[in-house]
């Protein structure tokens, strides 16, 4: 609970700072700008599983994705990026066979520093800053009594370009590679007599397709 915290306290005063200044056109750039992308979440996963060995398969995922950006200036910005998704695991290659362990949802709020590079309808821009990811809605499968995760604080690189259609509408093009991973608890009690737990590296690549808007 101290690391949900920890992220979403400067988080949220930052964007309480920033909304209670001008939202309109600043000179020639906008403050503002919101964009809705579809994405496809694709992990990058390893494990190091304790007693059984083993690895682990997480599946891909293709989901919406909200963002809300703020301009300091014409380069500067800050990203705040929402999305949620569902992802099937399954531990591969250990000493009981494979296992199925069902499903988790992931909620990855990501904050990026943006640099974007202005001089055209076309706008280049590279990010990186603080994500926290939340595991909620377990199903642990057919063979687990039990599935924990725990609550991760991760980094994310991000780079991507604008391609401006008018004044405010735009298309978007994104990619992310998000560093996070968590341990695992299996509850494993009923099929195997045991409880197993498990170091596990999801680090996604995320590629996203949108279309955006400048307030």
């Amino acid at each position: 609970m101290k690391r949900v915290v920890i992220f979403l306290l400067p988080a949220l005063l930052a964007f309480s700072s920033l909304t209670a200044q001008d939202t309109s056109t600043d000179g020639d750039f906008s403050r503002w700008q919101f964009r809705l992308r579809g994405i496809v979440v694709t992990p990058d996963e390893s494990a190091d599983i304790e007693a059984i060995g083993g690895d682990v398969s997480i599946s891909t995922a293709v989901v919406p994705e909200f963002d809300i950006t703020y301009f300091f200036d014409k380069n500067w910005s800050v990203e705040l990026i929402l999305a949620t998704a569902k992802h099937d695991v399954e531990a591969i290659g250990t000493e009981a066979n494979d296992i199925d362990l069902g499903s988790v949802w992931l909620l990855p709020p990501t904050l990026t520093a943006q640099y974007h590079f202005t001089g055209g309808n076309f706008v280049p821009y590279v990010g990186a800053g603080p994500n926290l990811t939340l595991f909620y809605n377990v199903d642990e499968g057919p063979i687990a009594d039990d599935v924990d995760y725990d609550t991760s604080v991760g980094f994310a690189l991000q780079g991507g370009f604008d391609f401006m259609l008018n004044d405010k509408w735009f298309l978007n093009v994104d990619v992310k590679k998000l560093f996070l991973g968590t341990d695992a608890t299996v509850d494993a009690t009923t099929a195997l007599g045991a409880t197993v737990d498990a170091d596990v590296d999801i680090n996604p690549w995320i590629f996203g397709f949108g279309v955006g808007i400048k307030l």
